[in-house]
């Protein structure tokens, strides 16, 4: 009587390594590449740079604290945002 052959176990495993790298560099790698390069602008943000923030509220940047940024909507109207919420600057300031 014969013992059934044992799989090999790199080849039941590779077809997961396969996938994970794919998975990896189009899913995981892009991701990441998103979030450093949005860290990148929250940290460039400056007084009277205009910005959009993730509402597509547009306003202009008056005071950059910490955590907070306070965007002047109109003439007599500011209001104070989490850094978080501006998705991007539209004009730098000069």
């Amino acid at each position: 009587m014969q013992t059934p052959a044992q799989p090999n176990i790199i080849a039941q495993l590779l077809p997961m390594v396969i996938i994970f790298g794919i998975f990896y560099f189009l899913v995981i790698r892009p991701e990441r590449k998103k979030q450093k390069d949005h860290q990148l602008l929250l940290a460039g943000i400056k007084k009277n740079d205009e910005v959009v923030t993730a509402s597509g509220i547009h306003g202009t940047v008056v005071i950059v604290k910490d955590k907070t940024v306070v965007l002047r909507l109109d003439e007599n109207c500011r209001v104070e945002f989490d850094k978080e919420a501006v998705l991007t600057i539209v004009k730098k300031a000069e």
